[in-house]
């Protein structure tokens, strides 16, 4: 069989505010597809392994400062080193499974004040995802949560601003998942979700975002 002809993966993006469970929930999805034998990789951005994903880091354990619009671009510079090998890996039937997109770097950015539509921009023509799982909790349960409060952006202030900001880039296609149901049965709704969400991307072109 060609690699032409092979069903391609699907692309599976967590979103959420910070300490809703995406990381947990990733993960637990890429082993219970790669117990059933299925072709899987997990990303997180930022991918902080690379020149600008180390530059990320520093800003976001305040070792740095930067601008606004800067640090939004080079977000979105961190995502589009990616594409061709993400590409590549969809081509070739690997699902990705993705801890946060285009959709954090918008929200988080228009939440500090930045035009919405202007944020949007440098992410355009990125790969759309197959399905945007959002992982929905209230500020207060998220700050419950181990190690809230360690990065920059982790306030309850700054969490609400954010959360507002995901709404407007909310679309009826995206899945919403109460983050405060037990682990395992947000797992196993998750799970059903996104082998639907693989079967139906087999034989569907790769889109582009926006």
């Amino acid at each position: 069989m060609s690699t032409s002809s092979l069903a391609r993966g699907a692309l599976i993006v967590f979103e959420g505010c910070d300490r809703s469970g995406k990381s947990t929930q990733c993960l637990m999805l890429v082993e219970r597809l790669k117990a059933l034998g299925k072709r899987v990789q997990h990303l997180r951005f930022p991918d902080r392994s690379t020149p600008t994903g180390q530059k990320i880091n520093a800003y976001l354990a305040n070792a740095s400062e930067m601008q606004d619009d800067k640090i939004h671009q080079l977000f979105s510079e961190n995502r589009w080193e990616a594409v061709p090998s993400m590409l590549e890996a969809l081509k070739n039937g690997t699902t990705l499974v993705v801890d946060r997109y285009a959709f954090s770097g918008v929200a988080f950015s228009s939440a500090k004040g930045l035009d919405l539509e202007w944020c949007k921009k440098p992410d355009a023509g990125l790969p759309a995802p197959d399905a945007v799982i959002y992982l929905d909790i209230p500020i207060e349960a998220a700050m419950k949560r181990g190690d809230f409060g360690n990065e920059r952006y982790e306030t309850r202030a700054f969490q609400e601003k954010v959360a507002a900001q995901y709404k407007k880039l909310q679309t009826p296609s995206w899945m919403m998942m109460d983050a405060r149901l037990p682990i395992d049965q947000l797992q196993a709704d998750i799970f059903n979700i996104a082998s639907k969400v693989i079967a139906d991307a087999q034989n569907a072109p790769v889109g582009k975002l926006w």
